[in-house]
């Protein structure tokens, strides 16, 4: 549910896009720029330490899991074999799930999670090649957990958490909710972290820097680029985790993982960063890359990556 950031974006963007008519002959003389785009380096498969990655996970942000797999979302999949497959913004009750993912040799061990009381709302997945230890659903606090946002697998040596973060909404409506989201998650995830380290991925709903969106200065009070959200993050971060793509890739602009389906924002690659792997500090150095594959379709996120040695 991205309503207002699509708003403001196409806004921010429009600005930028119309002229007035005393500037035609200058437009003219002079081409559009052409976009800048973010081209995926290939994949370092060897960590900082020196190891070989031995763990593969992709998250995506399908926004619609049914309409995804009739876009050939699964082909994309099988070709990407992850170890682990992390989806968000599922929108599907397990009931009404394709029998295209359902039926996944590759993945013989899947779990869901949908929204208590909206259909078509929310909602997130896990597909695994290998059974985890434990499986839990949410963070442990009923007034967040009834929207399916949270799945967390544990592993011998570190846990999973996939997560859909709240959106702000359109003026900003659920931003107070928000805001008691990201102190209630941190705190999730810190008590986790004492246990084993973890991975977090998945859509986290806040581009963290101006780097990580096309248009700062348009959307200040956009939901996903809020000093409230951005300033979660930090704290998130300051709490001991580590985004990878930034560890990795700390210069790196034009880089993003979403784009409104408006104003033909992904060819001009007008896009946010909103979908992450965080690590705890202590797997940082098995860290070998964070990926976006911002050449998939199927949906208004690309997939992302993560090539770790655990």
């Amino acid at each position: 549910m991205k309503r207002g950031k699509k708003t403001e974006e196409a806004s921010a963007e429009g600005d930028n896009d119309t002229g007035s008519a005393s500037s035609k002959k200058a437009k003219k003389a002079k081409e559009p720029e052409a976009p800048v785009l973010y081209d995926d380096p290939p994949d370092k498969l060897t960590s900082k330490d020196g190891r070989d990655a031995n763990l593969k996970i992709t998250s995506w942000n399908v926004d619609g899991l049914r309409a995804w797999v009739k876009k050939k979302g699964l082909d994309w999949v099988r070709e990407e074999a992850p170890d682990v497959l992390c989806l968000q913004e599922t929108k599907c009750s397990e009931k009404a799930l394709p029998a295209e993912i359902t039926s996944m040799p590759e993945y013989p061990y899947k779990y869901w999670a949908a929204s208590d009381d909206k259909e078509g709302y929310s909602g997130v997945a896990m597909l695994c090649k290998t059974e985890p230890l434990k499986v839990t659903y949410g963070i442990g606090k009923e007034e967040h957990d009834k929207e399916g946002r949270v799945i967390t697998a544990e592993f011998p040596n570190y846990f999973l958490v996939t997560a859909y973060v709240p959106n702000a909404s359109r003026g900003l409506v659920r931003l107070d909710y928000r805001k008691t989201w990201d102190v209630d998650f941190r705190a999730y995830l810190s008590e986790l972290d004492v246990q084993k380290p973890l991975v977090l991925c998945g859509d986290l709903n806040v581009a963290h820097q101006e780097m990580d969106l096309k248009n700062p200065k348009g959307n200040k009070k956009s939901a996903g680029f809020t000093p409230e959200e951005r300033d979660g993050f930090s704290q998130l971060l300051a709490a001991g985790f580590v985004d990878s793509f930034r560890d990795l890739y700390p210069e790196q602009s034009n880089a993003y993982t979403f784009w409104t389906y408006m104003m033909n924002a992904r060819s001009k690659n007008v896009g946010w960063r909103l979908d992450y792997f965080l690590l705890s500090s202590s797997l940082l150095p098995g860290l070998c890359d964070s990926k976006i594959r911002n050449k998939a379709m199927g949906s208004d996120h690309c997939p992302i990556t993560l090539h770790i040695a655990v």
